[in-house]
């Protein structure tokens, strides 16, 4: 077979990427990992992790690092290029680049992730990982007796609410509608919070900080159009996620949101070959140790895949 012929190709490389590519590695496969941005995803702008097994705290980054080197022990092969298109095909899967090369492979795993939808405002990229957050239960103990803004009115927002309720000294939940579109469960234990203070019609035009952290937003009234500025340690966005699935090829089933519906056993698609994985596809809860599963059972899957193909065609052109 050709250099630009690879047993598998991993899309992304985030903690469910990195975790497909170590363990195809130690499965011997001809592997390639191709993402162009900063590996991690979501996880490395996450200012810590408390919640991984076996490690206490740590930086996202910090973490990813330690993802990456362990892959990188097994000779997993890097490329750096953005992916421009996927097209499956009967031997072998396309896998278009952007600078025009062409990639072909047995099996596909779909490790694209999702994005935070971001405010949009000044400031918050200045201090993502300085105040500014799209995960609670990743960053809410770094704030504990302090003031924080949570930004959003569904069940996300609110649920994150309550659960930096516990933590915070005092949480400001904006919202742009005059009401919380969350279940009336979650509202009601909200307000049961008395540490919980809700505006509505309200919305965030500013953040703002000293240069190294978060200190104050800018608030704006939808009615009245007047605008103000209250003290705060950390902002938390939820306004919703969207998936990554630009590259998700025709022929996969996805929800109305856009997640891919992967198989609960081996996370196969309609696609023979083509896996989905960690935040792009459909499941309960987003975690980085649901991730790092998705990526191994997504390997270990492709892998008895693609020795079941090899060893039909093998047979194949024996018995002719």
């Amino acid at each position: 077979m050709g250099n630009n012929i690879y047993d598998l190709i991993i899309i992304g490389g985030g903690p469910a990427g990195l975790s497909a590519g170590l363990h195809a590695r130690r499965a011997a496969l001809k592997t390639v990992l191709i993402e162009k941005g900063v590996l991690g995803g979501q996880v490395a702008i996450t200012k810590g992790v408390e919640n991984y097994l076996g490690i206490e705290e740590i930086s996202g980054l910090d973490l990813i690092d330690k993802f990456a080197r362990h892959a990188q022990l097994y000779g997993l092969e890097f490329l750096r290029q953005w992916v421009a298109k996927v097209e499956p095909g009967i031997d072998f899967h396309s896998v278009f680049l952007e600078d025009g090369a062409v990639l072909r492979t047995h099996a596909v795993i779909l490790a694209t992730g999702c994005a935070s939808r971001e405010l949009g405002v000044p400031g918050e990229k200045r201090y993502v990982g300085r105040g500014v957050s799209y995960c609670a239960r990743c960053d809410g103990l770094f704030f504990k007796g302090q003031k924080v803004v949570v930004v959003g009115g569904g069940d996300s927002a609110t649920e994150e609410s309550i659960y930096l309720s516990k933590i915070a000294k005092e949480v400001i939940v904006v919202n742009l509608e005059n009401s919380l579109r969350s279940s009336k469960i979650l509202q009601e234990k909200l307000m049961a919070e008395c540490n919980v203070r809700v505006l509505l019609n309200t919305t965030v035009t500013e953040i703002l900080g000293d240069g190294m952290q978060v200190d104050s937003v800018v608030l704006k009234s939808v009615a009245t159009r007047r605008e103000w500025k209250i003290p705060a340690d950390g902002v938390f966005v939820f306004i919703g996620r969207s998936p990554n699935n630009k590259l998700v090829p025709a022929g996969i089933k996805m929800t109305s949101q856009g997640y891919v519906l992967a198989g609960t056993e081996k996370l196969d698609t309609d696609i023979a070959g083509i896996y989905a994985v960690g935040d792009l596809r459909h499941k309960f809860a987003n975690q980085i140790s649901i991730a790092v599963a998705d990526g191994c059972t997504a390997a270990l899957a492709a892998a008895q895949y693609i020795e079941t193909r090899v060893l039909n065609r093998t047979c194949v052109e024996k018995a002719a």
